[in-house]
């Protein structure tokens, strides 16, 4: 009798509990947020996606009136974060800054992934994108964007370019896809060791975002031929893009939080709105500008379609470029 007794209250035990999960899972959408929020980065501090992550989730933090806390979780390439907020609870207090190279990129490239960036997750707003720039030693006799194609069809043995990532490997398949340039890529371990081989003459090139070129350029260590993106970059309004250049590439990297999918669209439509409100911020552009990051706020349907587009895109190139990644 006594262990019916026992059974009976571990039953109702174990019944509480689920109730009361189940509840806090069901939560009100209006009443959302009621307690702290994590954004979840998959790189070290200190880097522009956690900078990002920061600026943005003060700003988060302050209009929510809930902590938000940024919780870094390095590793492959991001793939350990993204899978870890792919299986989380899809209730708005777990986020993902996810960058390009995690989200459109590495599925690409990847033969197999522990995550679907479409299937498991919603799009809730960009936060910023980065521009890149092509850049050769100052004392390089390559001036222009046509004397380094001319330089690497000539040289197709000795032209080659760093990369620090498959992101940036691809920005520079697709430059050599589409004018014939033949360069050999000299993987990196980091985008500071990447442009310092170009400084140091190891490499022909490199292609990389403004943070850790832009001190090395305005200091005449490097010259910047050409910037990615479809406008010149305010920074460097000398600098043609690619495309004025005449080679038909541009290719922006982006930055953005994602949510986990079946996260309830009362909350994921609250940050969409106060995100794009922050973006826009004059003290978050002031902040985000200087490291090369231009601030974008857009909306989770705008979000989702360069999602899209940019993962075929990037599937494109890598196909063209043979490049596969065995996990």
């Amino acid at each position: 009798m006594r262990a019916f007794h026992v059974y009976a209250a571990v039953s109702f035990l174990g019944l509480t509990l689920f109730a009361a999960n189940a509840a806090h899972a069901q939560e009100d959408p209006s009443k959302y947020p009621t307690h702290a929020i994590h954004i979840v980065v998959g790189f070290t501090p200190g880097g522009g996606n956690d900078l990002i992550a920061r600026i943005v989730g003060q700003k988060l933090s302050d209009s929510l009136g809930q902590p938000v806390i940024i919780d870094n979780k390095p590793g492959g390439g991001a793939i350990v974060a993204t899978e870890y907020v792919a299986k989380s609870q899809a209730d708005g207090y777990t986020l993902l800054v996810g960058a390009s190279g995690a989200m459109a990129i590495n599925p690409a490239v990847y033969t197999k992934l522990s995550y679907d960036p479409v299937k498991d997750f919603v799009p809730v707003s960009e936060l910023g994108s980065f521009p890149l720039i092509l850049i050769v030693n100052a004392a390089s006799p390559i001036k222009s964007v046509s004397d380094l194609i001319a330089f690497a069809k000539a040289h197709p043995n000795e032209a080659n370019y760093s990369s620090s990532s498959a992101a940036f490997q691809l920005v520079t398949e697709l430059f050599k896809q589409k004018t014939g340039a033949p360069m050999q890529e000299i993987p990196y371990k980091g985008a500071n060791d990447s442009v310092m081989a170009v400084i140091s003459g190891q490499v022909t090139a490199t292609i990389a975002d403004a943070g850790p070129v832009s001190g090395q350029v305005k200091g005449g260590l490097v010259r910047a031929l050409a910037v990615t993106s479809p406008h010149r970059a305010e920074d460097f309004p000398g600098v043609r893009t690619l495309t004025e250049a005449g080679t038909d590439v541009d290719g922006v990297l982006w930055s953005g939080i994602f949510a986990p999918r079946h996260t309830p669209p009362a909350i994921v439509k609250k940050l969409e709105s106060e995100l794009m409100r922050i973006a826009r911020e004059p003290d978050v552009v002031a902040r985000l500008k200087p490291l090369g990051i231009q601030p974008v706020g857009n909306s989770s349907e705008e979000f989702a379609r360069i999602l899209s587009s940019d993962i075929a895109r990037w599937t494109e190139v890598a196909r063209a470029g043979h490049i596969r990644i065995e996990p």
